[in-house]
């Protein structure tokens, strides 16, 4: 297995936090892993993304063209990652935010409103973790105990009181991506 990620959204998204647990959960896993974050001219409110790979094997090079997986959560992150997506690969799109059609029929698109479901759960900046379980749901690099486990073992400290709500919205995230999946054209 190797799978190649880009994660991208806004600053303050929680792009950055969802693609270093993504390393995280694979390294405890006990994948190889490579993890590069990029930050736009501002931190909040500027482009921010980052590469991940998570593979059983070393990793050659941490650089990615043309990631298998894509994870956008907004509308310039889908423009400019929707056609870097690898032939065959998947996008999981924010679609709470993203009004964007995808056109492309050589990938798989996975539509969650991730952002909505966040707020429904109490806070907006789980809108990444409602993302990445639904990935792990539609793509099985890692199981969901292993997303739940990273979570539990690196979230920050002063963070630890949102524990129970980061479950929530990996739960959330797995069903709405299987049911989605099971709403597609086959």
């Amino acid at each position: 297995m190797h799978e190649t990620f880009v994660f991208a959204g806004f600053g303050g998204q929680g792009v950055m936090f969802s693609g270093q647990l993504l390393a995280y959960a694979g390294m405890d896993a006990g994948k190889e892993v490579t993890w590069i974050p990029s930050y736009g001219p501002e931190m909040r409110g500027g482009t921010a993304h980052c590469f991940v790979v998570v593979s059983d094997k070393p990793v050659g090079s941490p650089v990615v063209r043309y990631p298998n997986i894509g994870i956008v959560f907004n509308n310039p992150s889908f423009e400019k990652y929707v056609n870097e997506i690898a032939p065959g690969g998947l996008l999981v799109v924010n679609d709470s935010l993203i009004e964007y059609p995808c056109e492309r029929e050589d990938i798989t698109e996975l539509r969650i409103k991730a952002t909505d479901i966040a707020y429904e759960i109490g806070d907006a900046r789980l809108t990444n973790m409602v993302l990445l379980s639904a990935m792990l749901a539609a793509r099985a690099v890692l199981t969901i105990d292993d997303l739940r486990a990273a979570v539990d073992g690196h979230i920050p400290a002063h963070r630890r009181n949102l524990l129970p709500k980061n479950f929530e919205a990996i739960e959330r995230g797995v069903k709405a991506a299987t049911q989605a999946l099971n709403t597609q054209p086959a």
